[in-house]
C-alpha cells in the first residue's frame, strides 16, 4: 500500500509508556514500526513518558527520538497521569502532598527530553481522600476541583515544564465527555489560557457504550474546543476501542476531519499492531457506492506482503481510512453551523447538539453568547448565566430570533414569562403522529415518543409544529413575537434519540428557523447529518445500516450540485420552490436529491 504523506492534514500515533519502554529494544521498535508504517503514513510519533507509575527511563527516550529523526518523523513527549486505569481510572491525589511531588517529577523527566508534551486526558481528579476532603472544606466538589486542578495546571505542570525546558510547549488533550468536565476538574474557563494549545478525543466509538455518545460528537466536540481557543486546537485523537465494525472506526476518523482538525492522532501502537478481526466486516461494507469497502481495505493494507495469509492490522484500516478523504478535506473552506450558547461550567440537556447534529442541524457550540447571528439555540445548558434571559431579550429587540429548548423553559420558566408566559407542566405526553402548518398526512411514527406538555395563552403564541396523541396536542415547536424578533421553543423528547424517529417534514420544518443564510439544508431521516462550509462545499454522511434518499436544499442560484469524488452532478429537476407560512416570509430554493449507501458519505460543491 503507498505511503506517501497525505496532503490535507497530518497523521500522529500514540504510544503508551508500556510500548515507549520496550523501544529500549531496537530490534522490537524496527519490527513493529515496519508493521504499522507499510500500511499508513505517520509524521509525528508521541512518545509517553508515564502511565500507571511506568517511567520511561531518559536513554530509551533518546534512542527512540533518534530511530525516528532517522526516518523523518517529528516526535513529542507525552503523559498520563494515572495511577492505575484498571482501577476505575485512577488518577493522582492534587491534594496529597506526595502525590504533587512524584506529578512534579514525571513533568519535569519529560520536559528533559521534549520540546513539546501532551497530557493524555486524564489530567482531572475524581479522589475523595481524606487529603481532599480536608482540602475541600464548605465548598462543593466541583468548586474545589476546579480551583484545584487550575492550579495544579501552574504548579505542577506548566511552571515546572518551562523551567527545566523554556523551549517546551505543554498541550491539554481534552475527553469527549465536556458536558461533565467541571465536577473533575477540567476548567475550560481558565486552562486553554494557561496551555499552549488543545487536543480533542474524538472517539465516539459505539452509542450503545456507556457513555452513550452519538457518532456527530466527535465533530461538534472538536468545534466546541476549537471555539474555546481559536486556532489552537491542535487535532484530534481517536482509538479503536468499541469498534465492533471497521468502518464505525473509519467514521471516526472522517468526522474528526470534517472537523477540519489539522492532524489526527490514531491511539496507540499497540493497537494499531492489532490485526483487525473478520467478524468486524458487515454485510452493508461493501454496498454499491459505499466508500468503505472492506476488501479493497484488506487489498490495500497488505500489499507486498509474503505472509500465505496476509493480516491487515489496525493501522491498515486507519490508512485506507484517511486515503478516502485526503482529497476532499483541502477541497472544504472553514465550518459554519448554529451557534448554541454553552456557559463555562454548565449542565443540562447532556449532549443535545449531537442528538441535533445527527438530525441535519449543522452545530457550533460556543461559550459566549452569539450576539451577531440572525438566530441561535440556547438550550438548558445556559441557564446558568443568570443574565442570560436580559440577553435573549436583546436579541429579540434588535431583531433577530433565538430558540430555546423545552429544558432551558424549565429551568427559567419564571424569567421566560417576561418575554411569553407559558408552563412546562410536570406532566408528559405520548405522542404518535404531528401537524406542520396544514400538513397532517403521513406525519406518523409507529411507535409513540413521549415529550413535556408545554401550555400557553391562546393567540398571545402559537404552535408552528404539534405533536398529536389522537385529537390532543402539545407544540413540539412554538412561537412567540417580541417586537420585531421572534422566541421559538423547541420541545425535546424525553429520549433525545427519539429526534431521529421524527417524520422529515417535522425535521424540515425546525430547520427552517434553525438554519439561516446557509449554502445547503439537508432533508432527510434521521442519523443523517451535513456538513456545511463557508465555500460552497458540504459533505452530507449517513450512519444508517441501509441506503437512504436526502434532498439537499440551496439558494436559487446554485443550478448544480457537484460531487467532488466521483465528479457526477446532481440536477435539480424541479423548478425552483417558494416555501413559507403565516410565520415567516417565502424562501426560494433548488431541491437535489441524493442517496446515500449506509455508512458513507458524499463530499459536494455548489456551482
Amino acid at each position: 500500500m503507498p505511503v506517501t504523506p497525505f496532503s490535507s492534514f497530518q497523521v500522529a500515533v500514540y504510544s503508551r509508556a508500556f510500548e515507549t519502554a520496550k523501544m529500549a529494544d531496537p530490534q522490537w521498535l524496527a519490527t513493529n514500526w515496519a508493521t504499522i508504517s507499510r500500511q499508513v503514513h505517520v509524521d509525528k510519533v508521541y512518545l509517553e513518558t508515564h502511565r500507571d507509575l511506568v517511567i520511561v527511563e531518559g536513554q530509551t527516550l533518546e534512542s527512540a527520538k533518534a530511530f525516528f529523526a532517522e526516518r523523518g518523523i517529528a516526535t513529542a513527549g507525552g503523559i498520563t497521569l494515572t495511577i492505575s486505569e484498571p482501577n476505575f481510572f485512577q488518577t493522582f491525589d492534587y491534594a496529597n502532598p506526595y502525590d504533587r511531588r512524584q506529578v512534579l517529577e514525571i513533568v519535569e523527566h519529560t520536559a528533559r527530553h521534549f520540546d513539546e508534551i501532551i497530557l493524555d486526558d486524564f489530567f482531572f481528579t475524581s479522589s475523595k481522600s481524606l487529603f481532599a476532603i480536608r482540602a475541600k472544606g464548605n465548598r462543593s466538589w466541583t468548586e474545589f476541583r476546579l480551583e484545584l486542578m487550575s492550579a495544579a495546571a501552574a504548579e505542577l505542570v506548566i511552571g515546572p515544564a518551562k523551567r527545566v525546558n523554556p523551549n517546551c510547549r505543554v498541550i491539554i488533550k481534552y475527553p469527549n465527555w465536556y458536558e461533565h468536565f467541571q465536577g473533575l476538574g477540567f476548567n475550560l474557563e481558565k486552562e486553554p489560557s494557561m496551555f499552549d494549545g488543545l487536543y480533542t478525543g474524538t472517539e465516539t466509538r459505539q452509542p450503545s457504550n456507556a457513555q452513550h455518545l452519538q457518532p456527530y460528537h466527535g465533530y461538534s466536540v472538536f468545534r466546541f474546543f476549537e471555539n474555546l481557543k481559536p486556532g489552537c486546537n491542535g487535532g484530534g485523537w481517536v482509538d479503536t476501542g468499541g469498534a465492533t465494525t471497521a468502518v464505525r472506526y473509519a467514521e471516526q476518523l472522517w468526522i474528526t476531519l470534517f472537523a477540519k482538525a489539522p492532524e489526527i492522532t490514531l491511539f496507540d501502537v499497540f493497537q494499531l499492531l492489532k490485526p483487525v478481526p473478520e467478524d468486524t466486516r458487515t454485510e452493508w461494507a461493501g454496498a454499491p457506492g459505499a466508500n468503505f469497502v472492506y476488501d479493497e481495505m484488506l487489498q490495500m493494507a497488505t500489499k507486498g506482503q509474503n505472509d500465505s495469509v496476509p493480516q491487515a492490522t489496525w493501522a491498515g484500516a486507519a490508512g485506507y481510512s484517511l486515503s478516502l478523504i485526503d482529497g476532499v478535506i483541502g477541497e472544504l473552506g472553514n465550518p459554519v453551523g448554529v451557534k448554541s450558547y454553552k456557559p463555562y461550567h454548565s449542565v443540562g440537556e447532556d449532549h443535545l447538539h449531537s442528538f441535533l447534529g445527527m438530525i441535519g442541524i449543522p452545530m457550533d457550540i460556543v461559550p459566549e453568547f452569539p450576539v451577531d447571528e440572525p438566530v441561535c439555540l440556547v438550550s438548558e445548558q445556559a441557564a446558568r448565566d443568570a443574565d442570560v434571559v436580559e440577553k435573549i431579550k436583546k436579541q429579540l429587540l434588535s431583531g433577530k430570533d433565538v430558540v430555546i429548548t423545552s429544558g432551558f423553559l424549565r429551568a427559567r420558566q419564571a424569567d421566560v414569562a417576561d418575554i411569553v408566559e407559558l408552563r412546562y407542566t410536570d406532566h408528559n405526553a405520548l405522542v404518535r403522529k404531528f401537524v406542520v402548518g396544514r400538513a397532517v398526512e403521513g406525519l406518523n411514527i409507529d411507535e409513540p415518543m413521549l415529550i413535556p406538555q408545554i401550555k400557553y395563552l391562546t393567540n398571545d403564541s402559537w404552535e408552528v409544529v404539534s405533536a398529536l396523541d389522537r385529537d390532543n396536542g402539545w407544540p413540539l415547536l412554538h412561537r412567540a413575537q417580541y417586537a420585531t424578533g421572534n422566541l421559538y421553543v423547541l420541545t425535546i423528547p424525553e429520549n433525545m434519540e427519539d429526534l431521529y424517529r421524527l417524520p422529515a417534514a417535522v425535521t424540515s420544518r425546525i430547520k427552517q428557523v434553525l438554519i439561516r443564510g446557509m449554502s445547503a439544508t439537508l432533508e432527510g431521516p434521521g442519523k443523517t447529518s451535513i456538513f456545511v462550509y463557508d465555500n460552497g462545499t458540504a459533505v452530507v454522511e449517513s450512519f444508517n445500516d441501509a441506503p437512504v434518499e436526502v434532498t439537499i436544499r440551496t439558494p436559487a442560484s446554485v443550478t448544480t450540485v457537484t460531487d467532488m469524488v466521483s465528479g457526477d452532478a446532481y440536477k435539480s429537476t424541479d423548478a425552483p420552490v417558494m416555501e413559507g407560512s403565516r410565520f415567516d416570509p417565502p424562501t426560494i430554493y433548488h431541491a437535489f436529491k441524493m442517496e446515500i449507501p449506509p455508512h458513507s458519505f458524499r463530499a459536494i460543491r455548489f456551482l
